[in-house]
Formats: structure tokens, sequence, C-alpha cells
């Protein structure tokens, strides 16, 4: 029967990693398996990653992007406070094995496939909790002797689970699950492996081991197409609301009256949406990109103003390859600000910030400017009064 010797290290610990070196080199495995996928192995043997830009803006995954920067940003910080660097126990684990003729194995799921499965499951609320709690955290002192003892994965374990159960579960259970079903699967090939994990997944993995969870591997990396959000359900509603309230405009006060509300909707997303595409540091073709599209992405659910600044910016500040390796380095929030593959996210991400609150400025300041109650225009519309159609007509 094949023996699996689970090994659990603080990511940033020197400590970890003269034990990493010593176990592998005590126990000699067919194979060492160490808590990468091919991405993350990829990037910390410093090959290139092809990111492009554009696609994360127009496929909506602008936040996704973001917050996988501020984890690993942190994680950084805190490897840089350690002097060790994020993964480097992995990487020597990787020599350790190579150096005594055993086999590598990667056996962690696709970290595309995990954070696509966080995001999916979390509200927009524990969205926004969560990225409280990271931005918090990188203006803290960190005890590291303490995060060497628990190791940083049991900090955000810890975090997780308060915030959400469904995130621990993606990020902590799931993934335990399938280091466990990979190790179980290459036990039949070899006869003594190594895994190096984190401490945080070692007391799972070895659960999982044990008692085999009854589950298809294939079913642990399907990522369901998104369900329609609550956020996208209201955000909708909005828009159904204000264009009502400008057809009740219309139908009841003129076209006079209808192209004055025409005007001030137009200001107030536009400036919104503007001055948050000044705040993110974008071009001035950026800024009256957002000025100018703001009102109209506001009238539709399919668009967003971020989209049009966001892709314009990527023409104007041309962020290279270079700019992109430099970003998933970056050690700092300033680092990063400075860096034009994040202005441009940051451009399109607080462009959408600030039309989504000219949206609702503006429907609330046409509502009162020109005393008419949505609840109203919303029953009128429900019961389709053909007189709103005869009034204007007969006008």
């Amino acid at each position: 029967m094949s023996e699996i010797i689970v090994v659990g290290t603080a990511h940033v610990s020197k400590k970890s990693i003269e034990e990493v070196e010593r176990i592998i080199e005590k126990e000699k495995p067919d194979a060492v398996a160490v808590e990468l996928d091919f991405r993350r192995f990829e990037a910390l043997i410093g090959k290139r990653q092809d990111i492009n830009l554009v696609e994360i803006i127009k496929k909506g995954n602008l936040f996704l992007f973001l917050f996988q920067l501020i984890l690993s940003n942190l994680q950084k910080r805190l490897g840089k406070e350690t002097g060790v660097n994020p993964g480097e126990e992995m990487l020597r684990a990787i020599g350790k094995a190579r150096e005594i003729g055993a086999d590598v194995l990667l056996i962690d799921r696709d970290i595309a496939i995990t954070m696509k499965r966080l995001w999916n499951e979390l509200s927009f609320f524990e969205k926004l909790k969560l990225m409280y709690h990271l931005f918090k955290g990188k203006g803290e002192e960190f005890e590291i002797d303490e995060i060497i003892e628990k190791n940083l994965a049991d900090l955000f374990i810890e975090e997780f689970r308060k915030i959400s159960p469904k995130a621990a579960k993606i990020l902590i259970d799931e993934r335990d699950m399938y280091m466990a079903l990979s190790l179980l699967n290459a036990s039949k090939k070899y006869n003594k492996i190594v895994a190096v994990v984190g401490a945080g997944h070692k007391e799972g993995i070895e659960r999982f081991l044990r008692n085999p969870p009854e589950i298809d591997i294939r079913q642990l990396v399907e990522v369901k197409e998104k369900k329609i959000s609550v956020l996208k359900i209201i955000g909708s509603l909005i828009t159904l609301f204000t264009i009502l309230l400008l057809i009740s405009i219309l139908i009841k006060l003129g076209t006079s009256e209808f192209f004055s509300a025409l005007i001030f909707w137009f200001l107030i997303n536009g400036i919104l949406s503007s001055v948050f595409a000044a705040i993110a540091g974008g071009h001035v073709l950026s800024i009256l990109t957002a000025f100018f599209v703001a009102w109209l992405t506001s009238l539709s659910p399919l668009l967003a103003a971020g989209w049009f600044s966001g892709v314009v910016e990527f023409f104007v500040r041309k962020p290279t390859q270079e700019d992109l390796e430099r970003l998933i380095r970056a050690e700092s929030l300033r680092d990063m600000y400075k860096n034009k593959a994040f202005r441009v996210l940051l451009v399109a991400a607080l462009t959408n910030l600030g039309s989504g609150l000219g949206t609702l400025i503006g429907l609330w300041y046409l509502s009162t400017h020109y005393g008419i109650n949505i609840k109203d225009v919303i029953l009128e519309f429900l019961s389709f009064d053909p007189i709103w159609i005869e009034t204007f007509f007969n006008e």
C-alpha cells in the first residue's frame, strides 16, 4: 500500500523551507506533490503569463481580477517582512525532488477555477465585506511569529468562515478534497509520496485521505454559468424605472421638459462617472469618454461606462506585457497604482462605480424635480392606461 506523508508549511517562513527539505531528504519519496496548479507553477518559475486586459473588462471580471491581485499582494507583503518569497518552499520542494530523482506532482485545482467558483458563490455584500477586510489588513502590523505558527492560510480560513461558510467551502474544503483525491489517484502509481501543502490544508487533506469523499473529481472543477444575481435584477429594475420616468415626463409634461430632463440625466451621470475616472488617475480621453457615454450606458443593463473608458485607457496608456508582469509582482498598493495595467483596470472599475451612483442620484433628482412619483409611474405602466398615449397626441 502506498504511503502518503503530508507536510504542512507556512508560506512565508524560512523554518518551513528547511523542514520541507529535511523531510524530503529523509523520506526519499518516489514523488513530491506540491500545493500548486500549472498556472501558479509557471508564475513561480518566472514564465511569462498572457493576460488580456480588454477581455477582462469586456467579460466583467474586473473586481475578480483586482481581488486576486489584492490577495497576492498581501501575501507578498508578508513574505517581504520575513525575507521569504511566497511559494519559495514549493520551489525548494521541487528542487529537492529533482535532486533525489523524484517526480513532481502539481495537485492543486486551477486557481482560475477556484476564484471563479468563489466569486460566483459570494453575494454582493459578502464580496464587499471581504474586500474591506483585505484592505484593512494592508494597514495593520502583522505578528510574523503568529503567522509562521498558524500559517497565512489559517488566517484567511478563519476570516472566510466568519464572512461566509460558502467561501470557506470553495477556498478551503473543496481544495482539500481535490488535493486528497489527486494524491489518492497518484498513490496508484507511486509507493511513497511526500505532499507539501499549506498548514491550513494539512488537517483537511489528511481527513479526506482517511475517509475518501464519494465525489467525482470532475465535479470540483465545474464552473457553472453565472445565475442572474439580485444585484443585476435590481440594476435592470432601476434602468426600467428610469426609462418609464423619462417616458412619463415626455407624455405628461411635453417635449421641452423631456429634453430638459435628458440634459440633467446626461450631466449627473457624466459628471460622476468622469470624476471617478479622474480619481482612478485616468487619461483625459478616458475621463471624457466616461463623461459622454455614462448617460447612455445607464439606460442599458447590457452596457457599462467602464467598458468604454477602460478600453480607451488601454489604447492610450498602451500597457505592455512587462507592465502586466510587474503588476503581478507588485509588493505594495503604491506600486500597483503606478502600474499602467492596473490603471486601466482601476479606471474601468471606478467609472462603473461613478456611473452607478449617477444613475441612482439622477433617478432621484428627476423624480423630485419634475414632481413625478416613481410608484405612480410603475402602477400606470402595469395598468397600461391608454390615456397616456391619447393625452400626448391630443397635445
